[in-house]
């Protein structure tokens, strides 16, 4: 991980929607690396847009939607109030789900008085198949991006965690049958400290070394 010592705290939003948890598990570790080295943090869940019906028909869709249920639902003001933000969401056909999608639409008022530029963004998702669009979802997500002139922070390969879990446009995970794992876990926490770095950096609140 990045070592982040910060005189002022950076404002960071983790945005995301979740289904059935792993992106929801995702996004309160890369909130919980942040608050332990000092960032302000919003965690903010997406409304969700399905009908209640077809939340129900789905066992895990249903049970996760209960127990988020205390999580924040995200506004615009969020995004605005963040230096950094990290978006979530699971694939959906190689795409962004249409719940982030449709809470990104609303930005259009802040995009259109620059409000979302020179923030640093990254993002992460999870995917039921190893090629199920683990690329391509983080790379449309980041088209958004580049239209607000927001700052993109990869990850690349810049941490031995990252030749274990393998992406380095965001954080991807596998679900299928397969919890969480603590490569992920790992990924998130550096994901969360590099953003943060960056971010810091920009504001020029990096501290200085002991005895200059």
């Amino acid at each position: 991980m990045e070592d982040v010592t910060m005189k002022v705290p950076v404002r960071l939003a983790v945005v995301y929607y979740s289904a059935t948890g792993n992106v929801h598990a995702m996004a309160q570790r890369a909130a919980l690396a942040a608050e332990n080295v000092g960032a302000e943090v919003r965690l903010r869940k997406v409304a969700e847009l399905a009908p209640v019906s077809a939340v129900e028909a789905n066992p895990a869709w249903a049970t996760h939607a209960r127990s988020a249920a205390s999580v924040a639902v995200a506004c615009p003001q969020d995004v605005e109030w963040a230096d950094a933000v990290l978006l979530g969401t699971p694939t959906r056909f190689g795409n962004v789900s249409a719940q982030l999608k449709q809470f990104i639409d609303q930005l259009g008022p802040l995009w259109s008085r620059g409000a979302l530029a020179d923030k640093f963004y990254a993002a992460f998702t999870s995917t039921s198949t190893p090629h199920g669009g683990h690329e391509s979802t983080l790379l449309a997500l980041y088209n958004c991006v580049y239209h607000f002139g927001g700052i993109i922070v990869a990850p690349g390969y810049t941490d031995p965690v990252k030749f274990a879990e393998g992406n380095p446009y965001g954080v991807s995970h596998t679900s299928g049958d397969h919890p969480i794992d603590e490569r992920t876990l790992d990924a998130m926490d550096h994901l969360a400290s590099r953003l943060l770095a960056a971010a810091q950096a920009r504001r020029g609140l990096v501290s200085e070394p002991s005895g200059t």
